[in-house]
């Protein structure tokens, strides 16, 4: 499992393996202030950093800048 969040420090208090840092609390997998086109690229970027993160193996809490 990945975990995709805004704030590093919590997912590491509850203990997620794979943990992948995202934009901000109101938008954590966007940016409104971005052209459509640019935040689109910034999800895509996003998902396949989790995805990335999902088929890489860890022995411990990983966090994938």
């Amino acid at each position: 499992m990945v975990h995709m969040c805004t704030v590093v420090p919590i997912s590491l208090t509850v203990g997620a393996n794979r943990i992948v840092p995202t934009v901000a609390i109101p938008h954590p997998l966007g940016n409104p202030s971005l052209s459509r086109e640019d935040e689109k690229k910034l999800r895509r970027k996003l998902v396949e950093k989790a995805l990335n993160a999902l088929q890489t193996e860890v022995t411990g809490q990983t966090v994938f800048e």
